[in-house]
């Protein structure tokens, strides 16, 4: 059976944590029907430990994953056990308040709570889904043999517009130039393609859309038809197959940037929400032991 932080060893960590979870809940109901469940029953306060400790060793897992040599177990048990005890202790912290939810520095921390596990189900999500992606879009090409691969085909373009008509010289020059990659956080997320190539016209030349690199293909295929002079057909024709092999790399270039950007997205969310989350933990205890 394949293996991965969902299954590790039998889902032990997902049995732990519904473990926890029931004996949070069997804590919560023993308290006493005369006094109203609060954070401040024994029981209150043995739940409030409990997600605290929880907490803090959730937090513990970004400095593990840059031990290389711990001997702690294995990187993939620690992030199992992050994803499946991550899940139950909002569930835990809950019960430790009691429901009781109001706009003050209690309240706040448990959003923040359910910030980080709510961004924590997104990075899930991602790590499962966008690694096989990449390895698919890449075909056993890295980041950087795809951009050499675009150098090597930019450089037989210009090479073989340099021997054809001058309209159509210029025109694989303003297509290469001006051919985008990256962008914006937009632009790299939504893979989005603002290439443009000057086009000649009657009256000069005009600024075109290439998206897909469609309009150079477009003006290639369309001098193939007009083409009479010897030898320059067979040219257009192999310009035309470089046309169509910078847009398969630069669409699979573009994907791969995209994809990188929502595997590492979640993190701006998650690692600054945890920092958020330690310190209005430590303001609500401050708070709970010398103002109450």
């Amino acid at each position: 059976m394949y293996s991965n932080v969902l299954n590790y060893r039998g889902k032990r960590y997902l049995w732990l944590a519904l473990g926890l979870l029931l004996v949070s809940v069997l804590l919560y109901l023993s308290q006493r029907p005369t006094l109203p469940p609060n954070g401040g029953s024994w029981q209150g306060y043995v739940l409030g430990s409990i997600a605290l400790t929880m907490i803090l060793w959730l937090s513990w897992l970004g400095i593990r994953k840059r031990r290389y040599q711990s001997n702690l177990g294995s990187l993939q048990g620690w992030t199992s056990a992050h994803i499946y005890l991550g899940i139950v202790v909002p569930l835990i912290a809950t019960l430790h308040g009691a429901f009781q939810f109001g706009v003050n520095v209690h309240t706040l921390a448990w959003a923040l709570m359910c910030l980080v596990v709510l961004s924590g189900f997104y990075g899930l999500y991602a790590y499962l889904r966008h690694p096989r992606a990449m390895v698919e879009n890449r075909a056993n090409q890295s980041f950087d043999e795809r951009l050499a691969d675009l150098a090597a085909a930019d450089e037989k373009a210009l090479a073989l517009g340099a021997q054809c008509d001058p309209g159509v010289d210029a025109v694989i020059t303003s297509c290469i130039e001006r051919s985008a990659l990256g962008g914006g956080f937009w632009d790299q997320l939504l893979q989005r393609d603002r290439s443009t190539v000057l086009l000649p016209t009657d009256r000069g030349e005009r600024m075109s859309d290439n998206r897909n690199q469609d309009a150079v293909a477009n003006y290639i295929a369309d001098s193939l038809t007009r083409s009479s002079k010897a030898g320059e057909a067979q040219r257009l024709q192999q310009l035309l197959a470089i046309v169509v092999r910078r847009r398969e790399l630069l669409c699979r270039l573009r994907r791969e940037i995209s994809l990188q950007l929502r595997l590492k997205l979640w993190l701006s969310i998650h690692i600054p929400a945890t920092v958020a989350l330690l310190a209005a933990l430590l303001v609500h205890i401050f708070t709970v032991f010398f103002y109450w």
